[in-house]
């Protein structure tokens, strides 16, 4: 292994999924102004070390000063002092990274692909917002872990950030932005138009902008909104297309590949103008500008931020799901779907219970995830 310098910065990246692979893959290519050294911090220690060693070859090929490293990770408080790391403040003390990464979370995205079931039947209908506690659960550990193990350190969020991050927010627990989403689709803009640069791209887009409108969308808010040199641009669905046909898995791999650019530029200090998702603890994504420990939006002149936050709520019912002022509500369908099976559940609830709402929503996947799957007709009409 290499010698790690000095004045290296430290990059925590916890997962070793699709999300976490693409990351760490881009960043053994980037080119930084100062060493990183990356940690991959998985529950799967085999995974992990995987990833390392594959990130590490892409490192010595592209002649980066990235070093990446692998340790065994669990989600649970107490962890102890040797290799391995939890989600605890003892943990982050130890690891003291200047950027974490979350890009893990207890409900996998591709669940419905891999494992049908009951469970991924109620998310078809209800929307994925239903999941939010199972992604917020992690990512909330550890932001509180940093906040007295790590305080100096930087979040990034990968968990559903456009409606996770404002139930942190909420929480009172540091969040800098998110991963993916509306950068995702601000790269694909930024191609499609024969790449002007983020500096000249701004979008306002949702996590459910992913996929294109469909017919039964609010038309406000059905797609995602981006402005050129301060002018909007026509024909985003057009202009989407393409991209928004590639496989999930691919479009997903993209959205390492974008945050990368950002990982490395908050690690190193540089200035980041792009769109993302989650900023200032916001629901959905914007054009912002970090520099140093600032956040500001870059918003057209004629769009007010409170106009921009009550699109990217209107748009995020889509997703099945509303986060404001703390309380975590879900429309009529959702609600619907949820009181079929927890009518507890169904009525909303407020930040401060995650933990406990985490616990029902698992109990209720481990029930639903029993069940076989509605034939597939039955579940499009429901979702109607």
């Amino acid at each position: 292994m290499s010698a790690r310098p000095a004045d290296a910065r430290h990059v925590v990246v916890v997962g070793a999924g699709r999300l976490a692979r693409s990351l760490c893959h881009a960043l053994a290519a980037t080119h930084t102004p100062v060493p990183l050294r990356v940690t991959v911090l998985a529950r799967d220690p085999d995974a992990a070390l995987a990833l390392a060693r594959a990130a590490r070859v892409r490192a010595a090929v592209a002649g980066t000063p990235v070093d990446l490293t692998a340790r065994p990770f669990t989600a649970e408080a107490g962890a102890g002092p040797g290799e391995g790391y939890a989600a605890d403040a003892a943990s982050m003390a130890r690891l003291r990274p200047d950027v974490l990464v979350c890009a893990a979370s207890a409900q996998s995205p591709y669940e419905r692909a891999a494992a049908p079931s009951a469970w991924t039947d109620l998310i078809a209908v209800a929307g994925f917002g239903v999941t939010l506690a199972l992604q917020a659960e992690l990512v909330s550990r550890l932001a509180a872990a940093l906040v007295v193990g790590a305080p100096g350190a930087t979040l990034v969020n990968g968990a559903f950030p456009d409606a996770v991050n404002p139930l942190l927010a909420a929480l009172d627990l540091p969040v800098r932005c998110g991963l993916g989403n509306v950068a995702t689709l601000a790269a694909c803009l930024d191609a499609a138009l024969g790449r002007p640069g983020p500096r000249r791209l701004a979008v306002l887009g949702h996590h459910a902008h992913l996929a294109a409108p469909g017919p039964d969308d609010d038309e406000g808010t059905a797609e995602v909104r981006a402005w050129l040199d301060g002018r909007p641009v026509p024909d985003v669905t057009g202009l989407l297309a393409g991209y928004r046909a590639l496989p999930r898995p691919e479009l997903n791999a993209l959205a390492g590949h974008a945050g990368a650019a950002l990982v490395a530029a908050l690690a190193t200090g540089d200035e980041v103008t792009a769109s993302l998702p989650g900023p200032l603890g916001l629901p959905g994504g914007y054009p912002v500008r970090l520099t140093g420990g600032r956040t500001e939006l870059r918003l057209p002149a004629e769009l007010p931020v409170a106009q921009a936050v009550a699109w990217n709520t209107a748009a995020g019912r889509r997703d099945g799901v509303e986060v404001g002022g703390g309380q975590v509500s879900y429309p009529e369908r959702a609600r619907a779907a949820l009181a079929a099976y927890r009518p507890d559940l169904a009525g909303g609830w407020h930040a401060g219970e995650l933990p406990e709402i985490a616990g029902r929503f698992t109990a209720l996947r481990d029930h639903l995830r029993t069940v076989p799957p509605a034939p597939a007709r039955s579940v499009l009409e429901e979702s109607r």
